[in-house]
């Protein structure tokens, strides 16, 4: 273990042993806090004076949703319109390998900034917030094509099930996790907290979003898909388990699953690409 990792790890378990602390003597501190931990993204913000080049030669337009703004980036092309959905600590900026491909096309490509990253507002990143701000650009931009990757995937998928009648007619779906359940032990095992934690959580999330833990689940959400699906997975992802992608495709009727070898979870491929826009623009 490097000296970084090693400090890393040590870190984790104090805070997690503080946190398994409070869970006994202020049980309500210790779930703000996890669920802070949990939700708060530490990296992927954006400054508008200091953007990524590729950012820079966009349309841009910022929408209004509640007490929140988030940012959209627009490449002009036709009028096929596909929407970009990032992941976790990540920004519309992830899309430069990406970008190219989709533009042979000629299609006009939007990016969002999700809630808490690039140039969005708020500190708190959660998916039925990422899937109402997928929404209002679906609604604005009308995309027929929408391309999600890791936890923007899951928002992707999400956003399906609670609005199947949309534009979008084909989605894409890159290194996403299925359960939520598989995330919140993963964050469980990573702080080695107590399994009073999870039920304190397993609350915390049926109040706030009112739904069970466990019933999130984009394996059960794409059961009820009509819309075409490719999905697509790395063997060696270390984020997000490679099993996660394979439950997303097991019950989404007209779907293929897709396995690669050997680039991790960020995915940047040629050869995958080419095989995302052969199955976008199939005649």
């Amino acid at each position: 273990m490097g000296i970084k990792k090693g400090i890393r790890f040590i870190t984790l378990k104090s805070v997690g042993s503080y946190i398994n602390f409070l869970s006994y003597v202020r049980p309500q501190k210790a779930v703000e806090l996890s669920y802070a931990l949990f939700s708060q993204p530490r990296i992927g913000r954006l400054q508008k004076e200091d953007l990524p080049k590729i950012l820079k030669n966009t349309e841009t337009e910022t929408f209004h949703h509640n007490e929140h703004h988030f940012q959209t980036y627009i490449w002009k092309g036709n009028e096929t319109k596909i929407l970009l959905v990032h992941g976790w600590e990540s920004n519309a900026a992830r899309w430069k390998k990406t970008l190219p491909h989709l533009q042979k096309s000629g299609s006009t490509i939007i990016a969002i900034d999700a809630p808490a990253h690039g140039q969005s507002s708020g500190k708190e990143f959660n998916i039925p917030l990422y899937a109402e701000f997928i929404n209002k650009a679906v609604e604005k931009y009308q995309p027929t094509i929408i391309i999600g990757h890791s936890i923007g995937g899951a928002a992707c998928v999400y956003h399906q099930y609670l609005f199947p009648n949309t534009s979008i007619n084909k989605m894409v779906i890159l290194g996403a996790p299925s359960d939520l359940k598989t995330l919140i032990d993963n964050y469980i095992a990573m702080l080695s907290l107590n399994t009073k934690m999870f039920s304190l959580l397993e609350t915390k999330f049926i109040n706030r979003f009112n739904f069970k833990i466990g019933d999130f689940s984009a394996q059960k959400f794409a059961s009820q898909f009509n819309v075409s699906g490719f999905i697509a997975h790395d063997t060696s992802d270390k984020i997000v388990a490679f099993e996660e992608g394979k439950k997303i495709a097991s019950n989404w009727k007209n779907s293929q699953f897709i396995e690669t070898k050997g680039l991790g979870h960020g995915m940047h491929d040629d050869e995958l690409y080419e095989k995302v826009v052969a199955f976008l623009f199939a005649s």
